[in-house]
């Protein structure tokens, strides 16, 4: 059966979140006077990227809020254990302000969004809260875009889980087998949905390769042609 709906991730998918949260915490830094802190700015980010990953997994295993696994992670980067709440929630909130100020996106999402307005459905399956996702989205222009959009922090489960795969399908009230879902990770979103059924999708903007096991994109661009079955560029897994 063909394809009905597009499910899309939004963080390097769609948003360019690592530009923007680099630009971001570059200059949260600066104004914090942390810079010298860390041996270099890179070295900072690389940090923060680390504690991001480890506290959402834990947020993912273990539960709790998604804010306190913010506080959680603003505590281990400043080093700070005895930091209050409300202390860690605002050194969060003066970042969340340069992180903003970076928001963007791909050059390609809006073109791409467009050709496949008419055709088919759309929804946002997200390992996020929808307290972060649906003010990025109305920021961007794309909250009419979506008929639906569910996070990982709201649904009690994360991808590559089936059970958000078929949450979203639920809600689109479509079999999985009538929906792509398109993210940036090989594994967490293009091996996860189409294990639970969907088409997964790994958009490779890095131009990584490998995984011939996947469909992958390195622009999306290409994805009409692979949604719509046009083999005139070749197999799927060698885009780009």
């Amino acid at each position: 059966m063909a394809i009905r709906a597009v499910l899309w991730d939004i963080d390097d998918t769609l948003f360019d979140y690592a530009s923007a949260d680099r630009a971001g915490m570059r200059a949260h830094l600066a104004a914090e006077g942390l810079l010298g802190a860390y041996e270099s700015v890179e070295d900072a980010l690389l940090r923060w990227k680390e504690l991001t990953e480890l506290h959402w997994r834990r947020f993912e295993a273990a539960g709790g809020t998604f804010q306190d696994q913010r506080r959680h992670r603003v505590r281990d980067f400043l080093g700070a254990p005895g930091l209050t709440d409300d202390q860690a929630d605002d050194w969060f909130g003066r970042y969340v302000v340069h992180y903003e100020a970076a928001w963007e996106l791909f050059p390609d999402a809006v073109p791409v969004l467009d050709l496949l307005a008419d055709d088919y459905r759309h929804a946002v399956l997200s390992n996020s809260s929808i307290h972060a996702q649906e003010p990025k989205l109305r920021a961007l222009g794309l909250s009419d875009r979506f008929e639906a959009v569910l996070c990982a922090a709201e649904l009690g489960t994360a991808k590559p889980a089936p059970e958000a795969f078929h949450a979203a399908c639920a809600a689109l009230d479509l079999a999985p087998h009538e929906i792509a879902y398109v993210g940036d990770q090989p594994d967490i979103d293009a091996r996860g949905a189409r294990e639970a059924g969907l088409r997964g999708v790994w958009l490779d903007r890095s131009a990584t390769g490998g995984r011939p096991e996947l469909d992958r994109i390195t622009d999306l661009h290409q994805l009409p042609a692979l949604l719509r079955g046009d083999t005139r560029f070749g197999a799927p897994s060698t885009f780009g």
